[in-house]
């Protein structure tokens, strides 16, 4: 009988360490996912098939809790004219929190609900981040307001 109880014991006790690390590996709850850069959109669909975007992106995901920030520019000037390198024209910003984060090997999912002005503008429209681990060359793949901007990471770092 007092073998039985303890093996009881064990059991739950070693269900609730499985259930705790699946929570922590899973789904991203517990873990620090965090990135923030300088980017420039390569493709996508919806993305400027000639003129150059770059973009500022950062999030932060601990604890269940997370945002997402990514201003996208574009130069005023058309391409060869004067100026026509300087990325000063705000043409996307989205902005919003993260509701769930997926890591699978290198990469993490993140998704939630942003506000987005500018191109595809709405509010709480679902987004999903695809985000490589890594620094200048890393992928980040965005997808809001049904479009698509696939992007690699020219400054900075994301990390998980």
């Amino acid at each position: 009988m007092h073998r039985r109880k303890l093996m009881a014991a064990f059991s739950v006790i070693l269900f609730a360490l499985l259930a705790q690390v699946a929570l922590v590996w899973g789904d991203g709850e517990g873990k620090l996912v965090r990135g923030a850069g300088t980017t420039i959109v390569t493709g996508g669909i919806g993305a400027p098939s000639f003129d150059p975007v770059l973009t500022k992106f950062g999030f932060h995901w601990r604890d269940g809790q997370g945002r997402l920030e990514c201003l996208a520019l574009a130069p005023s000037a058309p391409a060869g004219s004067l100026g026509s390198g300087n990325f000063d024209t705000n043409v996307m910003y989205v902005t919003g929190e993260i509701t769930s984060v997926a890591i699978q090997g290198s990469s993490a999912t993140l998704k939630g609900l942003a506000t987005v002005t500018g191109l595809g503008a709405g509010s709480n429209l679902p987004f999903t981040a695809v985000a490589e681990r890594g620094g200048p060359g890393a992928r980040f793949v965005l997808t809001v307001s049904g479009l698509t901007f696939e992007e690699i990471l020219l400054e900075g770092g994301i990390t998980f």
